[in-house]
């Protein structure tokens, strides 16, 4: 598994939900890198995308990448 976000309107709800996705994690034996987790942060980048209380937003740092691309010299 690459990417999931569990939320909530709230802390406890949060708390709620989280608890419920790793409890289906240990029944289903997946296994998360649990250095890559963050736990209550209030945006993340899910799949090259901006996640926040804002909405889904362009990861800009993704768009410079491309913009500099050099052309292709050949076929």
């Amino acid at each position: 598994m690459d990417d999931f976000i569990v939320y909530g309107s709230f802390f406890d709800a949060c708390l709620d939900s989280l608890d419920k996705v790793l409890n289906k994690c240990i029944q289903f034996n997946l296994i998360l890198n649990f250095e890559k987790c963050h736990f209550m942060v209030e945006q993340g980048i899910i799949l090259g995308h901006i996640i926040s209380s804002k909405g889904i937003e362009v990861d800009h740092a993704k768009i410079s990448v491309i913009s500099n691309l050099h052309y292709p010299s050949s076929v």
